[in-house]
């Protein structure tokens, strides 16, 4: 089972709405291109998009539905890829004080992916996932500029346990 996890420099509000948005899913996650809405509103239980998978010359039209969803929270999802099957892929946003620790697991649920499932294509979603949470940081830390971020001169001020200043 794949499970990585990354600390973004933005709120879980902030986080949540790039999720929310079906429109940025192309920009965060790696190989759709052209997100195309199908059914529902996203990402309500439901809600499916569609878009194209372009490797080398192939081009593969996927569908990602919404299985289980908590506003803010979780985002779970089922990723179709035609004959290879389906993966479950759930993403969890955890604050972490005015951060947000994002968790993503991915693991296949039908069809030939999951037959085929060893080591080797565990190390390439890794690889697929760090690209992946690395893009949702980047789109959501630019959102959240410079709010999230400690304030230097705040910084600078600040009182570290053990020190002589700190104690009463």
């Amino acid at each position: 089972m794949a499970v990585r996890h990354r600390l973004i420099q933005a709120s879980p509000q902030a986080v949540w709405d790039v999720l929310a948005d079906g429109d940025q899913y192309v920009k965060w996650v790696v190989g759709p291109s052209e997100v195309t809405p199908k059914a529902g509103q996203w990402p309500r239980v439901g809600a499916t998009i569609a878009y194209e998978v372009r490797v080398g010359p192939l081009r593969l039209n996927n569908e990602s539905v919404v299985r289980h969803c908590v506003e803010g929270s979780v985002l779970e999802l089922e990723a179709k890829a035609g004959r290879l099957g389906t993966a479950r892929i759930a993403i969890e946003l955890r604050p972490w004080g005015e951060q947000c620790l994002v968790l993503v697991d991915e693991h296949p649920l039908r069809g030939p992916g999951g037959l085929l499932h060893n080591a080797g294509v565990e190390a390439l979603i890794q690889v697929r996932h760090r690209a992946m949470l690395a893009r949702l940081a980047e789109l959501c830390e630019a959102e959240a500029g410079d709010q999230c971020r400690p304030d230097p001169a705040e910084q600078a001020g600040s009182v570290e346990f053990g020190s002589e200043a700190g104690r009463a």
